[in-house]
């Protein structure tokens, strides 16, 4: 059996019955299948929708937009008719097996060509016994199956495909915020269909037991700094239970836990530096190792940790961490919190006493760059990086500002701020990304994760070239999606290749 060519999927699995419209009546979908449909979008695999002719104008209206919003074709039929032959010429240049998916009240059709590369798939059938459940097994030969949710048809997607491919194929779980997921997916960074060097993409779902998800899975992708609900900074713990994640993540880590020959990508420990501001600053003084007489200099920003903004001291504190106004003041707590990107730019000492940023915080260098600034991409040990523009030097800010009296400038780090009106040019710095690549490879041995951002801006004057942010599990959009997602597939693979090793070794 081949892997999967294309999905057919009858209209009763997708629609409420008739009489479960919205309040008005009109067709509506079920719930389950706006998750199936947004994930086989992008699934890089071709898909369906069957629907028997003479239906009411408004429910053929309906089927016609959700062809268009989710890129799939609508296939016609009478009962008394095959549309195999029309399913097979519209398909026809691809090889593996075709999947018609139909509800326990779902026209039977399609189904004469049994035995010829079709597989039917039935939904909700309760007196029927799943597919080999939790594996979603299916063998040689087999021309029917029944699953009792629409959520599960990834899971059979992907067992089918990673049978096609024998031990070739590695199957990679991920978990994160539906907005992000999307970000990803829709550049094609998730198919279902295998990727050029053999993985597949599976959605972990909470709705089904997850036992039986991560059973299939060789790797778990995550964004857990989506799922963290506290970060408790005033306990004396380890940092790692200073933080409060979802029941959803939670019972993920517990399942994980189930499952030892399963790669965490990364694991949930490597990331509590990521969010410590105070942790990141410190690791990054490292830097100094890297720098060599002659060369360009990459550093860390000067930095101070302040519990209180009326400390008596602070002025003399500030000196001798070299950090001379302006400064940019940001929330200890990097990501996973309303607050954490609750900032402020203060231009006078006196503004500290009444400064609106949540406590403890650190206090940053704010660095003169002229408007430019470095997004750096590790995937794995590919290195990629753009240039952006970025907020104005101090006293072109001040002048911004003046109408205020020079009074911190809050702001929300997720959101825009004013920026140089200068045309970007990078040629103004010469950046050395020999040497940021340098301290890239020096950043992914420290912190021990596979894929990861960093913002670096070159200071006027000094050519000091100094990184001001790190984050995790970054978008990288910015890289052409033709250069990013081969490498970022290859980091993947590489990290549960070296994680298979490890542990192998450790067995032997």
């Amino acid at each position: 059996m081949g892997g999967v060519k294309a999905i057919l999927l009858d209209s009763s699995v997708l629609l409420s019955p008739s009489g479960a419209g919205d309040v008005n009546g009109d067709t509506v979908l079920r719930p389950a299948a706006n998750f199936l449909l947004s994930k086989l979008r992008y699934s890089k695999i071709p898909f369906g929708i069957s629907q028997e002719t003479g239906v009411p104008s408004s429910k053929e209206h309906f089927l016609q937009e959700m062809a268009r919003t989710y890129s799939c074709t609508i296939f016609c039929f009478s009962p008394e008719n095959d549309i195999s032959s029309e399913v097979a010429r519209i398909w026809e240049g691809n090889e593996g097996t075709l999947i018609h998916v139909v509800s326990g009240v779902g026209a039977d059709v399609c189904h004469k060509e049994s035995g010829s590369g079709w597989l039917k798939v039935t939904v909700g059938l309760a007196d029927k016994k799943p597919c080999n459940d939790p594996e979603y097994d299916v063998a040689i030969g087999d021309s029917n199956i029944f699953i009792q949710k629409l959520e599960e048809l990834p899971l059979l997607i992907c067992n089918i495909n990673k049978k096609a491919m024998h031990k070739e194929a590695l199957i990679v779980g991920y978990v994160m915020k539906p907005s992000r997921e999307e970000d990803f997916a829709k550049r094609g960074a998730f198919p279902l269909h295998p990727t050029q060097n053999g993985l597949m993409f599976l959605p972990l779902n909470y709705e089904l037991p997850m036992s039986s998800q991560l059973k299939l899975v060789d790797a778990i992708l995550h964004k857990a700094t989506d799922e963290i609900l506290s970060v408790d900074m005033g306990s004396s713990s380890e940092f790692g239970e200073k933080v409060t994640f979802t029941r959803n993540l939670q019972e993920l880590q517990r399942n994980i836990k189930c499952q030892p020959d399963c790669c965490v990508i990364d694991p949930f420990s490597n990331i509590f530096p990521m969010l410590n501001r105070l942790k990141i600053q410190q690791i990054l003084i490292g830097l100094e190792a890297l720098n060599t007489h002659g060369q360009s200099k990459i550093r860390a920003p000067h930095f101070l940790k302040v519990d209180s903004f009326h400390e008596p001291c602070l002025e003399q504190r500030l000196a001798e961490a070299k950090l001379s106004l302006p400064n940019i003041v940001k929330p200890q707590v990097a990501c996973g919190v309303s607050d954490a990107h609750s900032m402020a730019i203060v231009f006078k000492v006196d503004h500290y006493k009444d400064l609106n940023v949540p406590l403890p915080a650190v206090v940053q260098e704010y660095v003169d760059h002229s408007s430019l600034i470095y997004k750096f991409y590790v995937l794995g040990s590919s290195v990629f990086y753009a240039v952006k523009k970025s907020i104005p030097n101090a006293d072109t800010l001040m002048n911004l500002f003046s109408d205020k009296g020079t009074e911190p400038l809050h702001f929300d780090s997720l959101k825009s701020l004013p920026v140089g009106t200068e045309q970007l040019n990078a040629d103004n710095h010469q950046i050395d990304v020999e040497l940021v690549k340098d301290a890239a490879h020096w950043l992914r041995g420290k912190l021990d994760l596979t894929i990861f951002g960093f913002d670096v801006v070159v200071q006027e004057g000094t050519g000091d070239h100094v990184i001001v942010d790190v984050n995790y599990l970054p978008s990288f959009k910015e890289v052409p999606n033709d250069v990013a997602l081969p490498a970022f597939w290859d980091a993947l693979k590489e990290k549960i290749f070296s994680e298979k090793s490890k542990r192998a070794s450790q067995t032997s």
